[in-house]
């Protein structure tokens, strides 16, 4: 298949690498990376073994043209220039896999595009960018997929092509509960590393008051996504995501990364919009309410947006 990869950031490009080793033709739209990519190749140091690629990378996605699948990888921070880069790669038979942080992304595509044709992807991995052109992949990389209209044989379709990569892949029937079990992990664990003052995965597991922290927002999320309409078993998945979260060791995530590195924060996307659906649902989510104004300010703070008192 020809794929295009919008969105060429950590995420992007492991994944992208794997289709390609799985003999896809995919085409990479980049630009940090372009220039390096282009030069040298793309490398993805991995447990599983190094990737050394030659791929297309482009800096327009009208170079791609019609693709079969658009993976777009973008960050939410990104979605006002979401549309504009993916349309030149769509046709009428066109899949596109959102796999982005949040809530709200699939049903923004299928505003943009044939609602039929949109999918979300849910990436459970532990990855960072490295050096331009290189990407370290930590350790995971399983994928839920569902469908923004709950078709199963959609989403069933693209997961074979990820699981053909030898990527571990899951269907779940309903997207709306894939991503607010996503968000289980996300809100606890992306947020607390930036509002406990830029710590790993490993401070958090480690200290009493902030697990404490984390299982509360653990179950909060899980509770808003059941007013929502969802059936989460959420003790189950509070131990699982603790259980998971404790082998992580030194994990940063994204969220914190764009925090040391003044980006803006997806802080929308992760917190504010499932905070918005939870009060919508008549859901209390005290601690998640907390955590959205928290990161909501740190994002402004950092990126110089906030004045300084008497101004």
């Amino acid at each position: 298949m020809k794929i295009a990869v919008i969105g060429s950031g950590a995420v992007g490009c492991y994944y992208g690498a794997k289709l390609a080793v799985a003999g896809h033709n995919v085409h990479f739209l980049m630009r940090r990376d372009l220039e390096a990519v282009r030069r040298d190749g793309l490398t993805v140091h991995s447990p599983e073994g190094t990737l050394r690629l030659r791929v297309p990378a482009v800096g327009d996605s009208a170079e791609i043209g019609v693709a079969d699948v658009v993976l777009c990888a973008l960050k939410a921070t990104a979605m006002d220039a979401a549309e504009a880069l993916i349309r030149p790669c769509v046709g009428p038979d066109t899949r596109i896999v959102a796999m982005m942080n949040g809530l709200g992304i699939e049903e923004q595509f299928g505003r943009w595009f044939d609602p039929r044709r949109v999918l979300g992807a849910m990436a459970f991995v532990c990855i960072n960018r490295g050096e331009p052109g290189v990407v370290h992949h930590l350790g995971y990389g399983r994928v839920l997929f569902g469908h923004l209209q709950d078709d199963a044989a959609e989403a069933q379709a693209m997961a074979r092509l990820f699981a053909d990569a030898g990527l571990e892949t899951h269907v779940r029937p309903s997207l709306r509960q894939a991503r607010w079990e996503k968000l289980m992990w996300n809100i606890p664990f992306s947020t607390l590393c930036v509002t406990a003052g830029g710590v790993t995965t490993a401070e958090i597991m480690a200290d009493a008051g902030l697990c404490e922290l984390a299982r509360r927002l653990i179950i909060e999320t899980g509770q808003a996504g059941n007013a929502e309409g969802c059936h989460i078993d959420v003790p189950g998945m509070l131990e699982r995501m603790m259980q998971n979260t404790a082998t992580m060791g030194r994990y940063r995530p994204s969220m914190l990364i764009d925090y040391q590195e003044h980006r803006p924060l997806e802080v929308e996307a992760i917190l504010g919009e499932p905070v918005r659906r939870a009060r919508a649902a008549g859901c209390p989510v005290p601690t998640m309410e907390a955590q959205y104004h928290l990161v909501s300010f740190l994002d402004r703070l950092v990126r110089g947006a906030v004045a300084a008192a008497g101004d």
